[in-house]
């Protein structure tokens, strides 16, 4: 029998353990285009904390990487297996072991999906903000991950807000415990914003607190009309000079509108160059969507149009939603960019990858979370066509070559994975990236914890 299958067989219930080959080719990569994976040696979906101790102590004793994942809706290649690695999915280990609404927080299990958490706070009359647009399917755990954020990042803030406290199983199979459950605390150093975005790579989370908020009045939503993305993106300058916090401030560009209207006839109007949608969840949202409307239409909206109610904002939202998968429908694959600039650059982020997409030959369709300048060009390409591949990956890079022009950041919600490893060097510098990896080594020294992410 192979060693490595009978030492987890040893600690694992059957059940726990895949290996079948068809199966474990399932779980070998991500959403991310052109990042290799390769080929899991076995599956394993443990349900307890002690289970996932076992796996990491197996590892270290044989010297096998662990690649772990959620949900692998992830979109930088971060959930990718190696060669003959274990791939840890934590999905099974999906408890909500607590909510407090004294102390406002949630306790939970990494294998939580995002949205069932939201459902089930509400409940109590409570709020867990960060909402990827993949929330429906996404897990905490990845989203601790990835550092994800979502459309209410202009107001609420990303994932790393909202991560109190950590329980994680290290590489060699200890378990540490990081963080409070307390509103306050500044004990040590703070080791649990240092896993939130670490990709697996310094240890396995196995247990969150999670901060939650009260639970705000419903939202309204306001949709404008640019004849230019350049003249969207002063809009949205105009209103966040002007200190108005919305819930909400996204943009889709033209390419984007018509995917979606295509794809689920939902009446955008198609003569448009840019739509805004902005939101206010404030106990008076129609007064502050009024306010933004005026700053809109000096900015050059052709149409303003608030939503009446809070139907008619909802689907104002699944329609920035569908943003992504709509793109998708355009060509065979996309490559989806993640890159954030300063608000005051984000016009000229949109245009710049406007000429980019001229360049190549490319459709290159934005959407945006406009409010906190993150853009996600989305590169649409026949992956069957080499010349048109290659066109592709060369203005992804470009883009973010101009996102770090711009004074901007190669990721803002997605991660790095294997789809940015360069440009990750590339903008922390020799030395950061020196510092990185020596945090690296104190935390997973044989580096078994997702090799080849990150650096």
């Amino acid at each position: 029998m192979d060693p490595l299958l009978e030492r987890l067989r040893a600690g694992l219930p059957a059940e726990a353990l895949i290996t079948d080959p068809d199966v474990t080719a399932s779980y070998a990569h991500d959403m991310a285009s052109f990042c290799d994976a390769g080929a899991p040696a076995v599956v394993v979906l443990p349900r307890t904390v002690e289970e996932v101790q076992h796996v990491m102590r197996t590892a270290t004793a044989l010297r096998v990487p662990v690649v772990p994942q959620g949900a692998r809706t992830g979109l930088s290649g971060a959930a990718n297996a190696s060669d003959g690695c274990i791939v840890l999915s934590l999905v099974k280990m999906d408890r909500i072991l607590e909510i407090s609404p004294v102390d406002r927080i949630a306790v939970v299990e990494p294998g939580v999906v995002n949205a069932t958490l939201s459902r089930a706070v509400n409940e109590h009359g409570l709020y867990y903000p960060p909402d990827p647009s993949s929330w429906e399917m996404c897990t905490i755990g990845g989203n601790i991950g990835t550092a994800s954020g979502g459309l209410c990042c202009v107001k609420y803030g990303v994932t790393a807000e909202y991560v109190l406290g950590l329980e994680v199983v290290l590489a060699d199979g200890r378990l540490l415990n990081t963080g409070r459950r307390t509103a306050k605390g500044v004990a040590g150093y703070d080791l649990t914003r240092l896993f939130v975005g670490s990709e697996g790579s310094l240890g396995i989370v196995v247990k969150a607190v999670l901060a939650l908020r009260p639970q705000p009045p419903q939202q309204l939503v306001l949709a404008a009309e640019f004849p230019s993305a350049a003249a969207a993106c002063d809009a949205v300058c105009r209103i966040m000079e002007r200190g108005h916090t919305p819930s909400l401030l996204e943009l889709m560009d033209r390419t984007t509108v018509r995917a979606v209207n295509a794809m689920a006839s939902m009446g955008l109007p198609e003569t448009t160059e840019a739509l805004l949608l902005c939101a206010f969840d404030t106990p008076d949202p129609a007064a502050d969507l009024a306010a933004v409307g005026e700053l809109c239409t000096a900015a050059g909206a052709t149409e303003v149009v608030p939503a009446d109610d809070a139907a008619e904002s909802e689907l104002l939202l699944q329609a920035r939603r569908l943003s992504l998968p709509a793109l998708e429908t355009v060509k065979s694959a996309t490559m989806i960019d993640d890159v954030c600039v300063p608000r005051s650059q984000l016009g000229a982020m949109i245009e710049g990858t406007a000429a980019i997409a001229e360049k190549f030959g490319l459709t290159i369709g934005v959407c945006a979370h406009a409010g906190d300048g993150n853009t996600h060009p989305v590169v649409c390409f026949d992956h069957t066509d080499a010349d048109e591949s290659r066109r592709a990956r060369e203005s992804f890079d470009e883009i973010m070559a101009l996102g770090l022009e711009l004074g901007g950041t190669i990721t803002g919600e997605h991660g790095v994975g294997v789809l940015k490893k360069e440009w990750l060097a590339r903008e922390l510098g020799e030395v950061g990236v020196e510092l990185q990896r020596g945090i690296k080594a104190a935390f997973d020294p044989l580096g078994l914890l997702n090799p080849g992410k990150l650096f």
